[in-house]
């Protein structure tokens, strides 16, 4: 079984506080297909409280994480600017830690490999 892992960590930078209570989603993505395989929501640091793909389950291959921006700025009846935002990567080490961080505001947003 490999030891890699995928976390991530959202950091709300408008406010300047950790992104709580932000729902994300992990698919796989292969052969034209896009599988979900797992939703999870930020807790009090911006974090999940388990990795979003543990070692159980890490595989090389295509996956996508989808950070649901818009339900979390959505303060007012207007619509958001930015709504899902989708980050594909890559895994090519199942015995690598894979961390997926995202600094957001209700206009911009930027992620990066992580450690």
């Amino acid at each position: 079984m490999p030891d890699g892992f995928l976390t991530t960590h959202v950091l709300d930078t408008a406010d300047g506080i950790p992104a709580a209570g932000m729902t994300v989603d992990l698919f796989r993505i292969g052969g034209g297909t896009r599988v979900h395989l797992v939703t999870m929501v930020t807790n009090a640091d911006g974090r999940t409280d388990s990795p979003i793909l543990p070692a159980a389950d890490f595989t090389t291959g295509r996956y996508e994480l989808v950070f649901q921006a818009g339900a979390y700025f959505g303060r007012s009846d207007d619509p958001a600017f930015l709504d899902d935002i989708p980050i594909r990567f890559g895994i090519s080490d199942p015995e690598s830690h894979y961390h997926v961080p995202l600094l957001v505001s209700p206009f911009s947003y930027a992620t990066y490999r992580g450690s």
